[in-house]
Formats: structure tokens, C-alpha cells, sequence
């Protein structure tokens, strides 16, 4: 039986591209991988220190719709932070790894809300900045296939939630490469309400990890690593977002309301509206 346990849970790294785990991100937590993503928890801080995935610009967004099925994730050896550590704190349930990325089948997207993904962001910072930028990265990746790590800096907390002390990030990375372009950037933003560009937010690759202790895409030849980890290279990408593959982006894509109730929780109805209110926070 022992044998046969250690080889179904061999099976979710086989699914995806040899590239794919080449580039892995070393991990300081442990390794978890989904259909369709993967992470490295971290147990002493209740959540991922980065999730790893792959946006294809073969694939059509908007095919489900998302459905918020936050759940523990079970595939957590330690467990993952839940539902309860987050209520009443204030803070949202902030993707790591965002559902409209994962929103070509019914499995992607259901594999996005497990709570491994979810990190506690300001609501002004989740629904702002870092929502701009998600929708940035999906408009690089309609164009050309690129990888994405994203995750909090956990070596700095500004509180704990919950139960299970979930650590509050002071800050945010994201690292996106283009194999096909060989080209690669770096962002941090803190995670309070954002005004700036986001080119504002663009560092290099090699501070990132002095200040995440990660190596990003270790798998890179060593010569072109260097080359694009020492610069920030805002020049080599488009900071307009383009259309992206939305299967219903014509139709405006049902969502959760970004309001919040007078009880300070996020209001559960859903809008078609391109303010992201529904007609109750309009």
C-alpha cells in the first residue's frame, strides 16, 4: 500500500511539461503540486511563499464561471490556513495564483481557490493594484506562453489572523518569464492601496531573491540567467493592457461584487458591471 500511496502522489508533477519543472522555484516550504499549478507552503506563516504556473495563449479564458469554492487544501501535509481565519479580519482572501487565469475548465478553476492560494491582502490593495496588474500579466500571456511565480515576502509581517496566525505580507512579488523572448521582470508592490504605474513597481530579479531567499527558474542556462536577473528590463514589455482570450469578454464575465457589507465583509452578489459593484455598491 505504502508503495502505491508514494506513486499516485508522484502523478501531478508528470502532468506537466519537463520545462515546466525545470523551473521550478527552490522551496523553503514544502511542495505541492495541482492539475494545474504548484506551490511551496510555508506552515510556519499559513500559506504559499509562491505559487508557480503556466498562462498558454493557446488556451480560452472565460470558458467557467468562476464560483467562490474557497476550501482547505488537503493536500497540505501540516494543513492550510481556513475559511475562519480570515473572517472578520479585515483582510480579503487574496489569489496568489487569480481564478481568471485558471478560467478554461471547471477543474483549473476550482484547483484556484484552495485557501494554499490565498494570502490576506488590504481589500484596497487585492481589488486595486494588484488586480491591474493580474490583468496585465494575462494580457502578456495572451500574446506569447510565459511563466509566472507570484507569492508574498514573508520576512517581513505586519500582523497575524486567525487561529492559526496567519502572517500578513507587508509586501507582494510577482516574476514573469517569456521563454520565447527570453526575456524576464520582476515586481514588488507593499500591500496597501496603490497609486503608482505599475512600471513603478518593477526590480530586479536578484533582489527579489536576496529578499525572498528563492531562486527563480534555477533551471535557466547560467549565462542568460544573469542577463536577465541583474536588470529590471521595464523596456522589453508592453505596459498596456491588450485584449486577452476571453471566450465571454464581450459579455462581461460574471464576478463577485467588490463591495463590502456594513459588517466590513465582502458582499456575496454577483455583477456583470465593469465597475466590479454590484447595483447595491454602484
Amino acid at each position: 500500500m505504502r508503495k502505491i500511496f508514494i506513486i499516485l502522489s508522484l502523478i501531478p508533477t508528470f502532468l506537466f511539461s519537463q520545462a515546466f519543472v525545470d523551473f521550478l522555484p527552490t522551496n523553503n516550504g514544502e511542495l505541492v503540486n495541482h492539475r494545474y499549478y504548484s506551490l511551496s507552503y510555508s506552515e510556519q506563516h499559513e500559506q504559499a511563499e509562491w505559487v508557480f504556473y503556466e498562462i498558454k495563449n493557446n488556451r480560452e479564458l472565460g470558458v467557467v464561471i468562476r464560483k467562490d469554492n474557497f476550501r482547505s487544501d488537503n493536500s497540505v501535509s501540516t494543513n492550510s490556513a481556513t475559511l475562519s481565519d480570515y473572517k472578520g479580519s479585515g483582510f480579503d482572501r487574496g489569489h496568489l495564483a487569480p481564478a481568471h487565469d485558471f478560467s478554461f475548465n471547471t477543474t483549473a478553476m476550482s484547483e484556484s481557490f484552495y485557501m494554499s492560494n490565498m494570502s490576506p491582502q488590504h481589500p484596497s490593495f487585492n481589488r486595486g493594484v494588484w488586480g491591474n496588474l493580474e490583468k496585465l500579466v494575462r494580457s502578456w500571456g495572451s500574446n506569447s506562453n510565459v511563466y509566472v511565480v507570484t507569492g508574498p515576502i514573508l520576512s517581513s509581517c505586519i500582523s497575524y489572523i486567525g487561529s492559526n496566525k496567519v502572517c500578513v505580507p507587508e509586501y507582494y512579488y510577482k516574476v514573469i518569464y517569456d521563454p520565447s523572448e527570453k526575456k524576464m521582470i520582476a515586481l514588488i508592490l507593499p500591500n496597501i492601496k496603490g497609486d503608482q504605474d505599475l512600471d513603478y513597481y518593477v526590480c530586479t530579479v536578484d533582489n527579489l531573491e536576496k529578499r525572498t531567499n528563492i531562486d527563480f527558474f534555477p533551471g535557466l542556462e547560467d549565462k542568460l540567467e544573469k542577463k536577465l536577473e541583474s536588470k529590471a528590463h521595464k523596456e522589453d514589455w508592453n505596459w498596456i493592457v491588450t485584449t486577452t482570450k476571453y471566450k465571454t469578454e464581450n459579455t462581461n464575465l460574471a464576478t463577485q461584487c467588490k463591495g463590502t457589507t456594513q459588517k466590513g465583509k465582502r458582499c456575496q452578489n454577483k455583477t456583470k458591471k465593469t465597475s466590479g459593484n454590484c447595483y447595491h455598491h454602484d
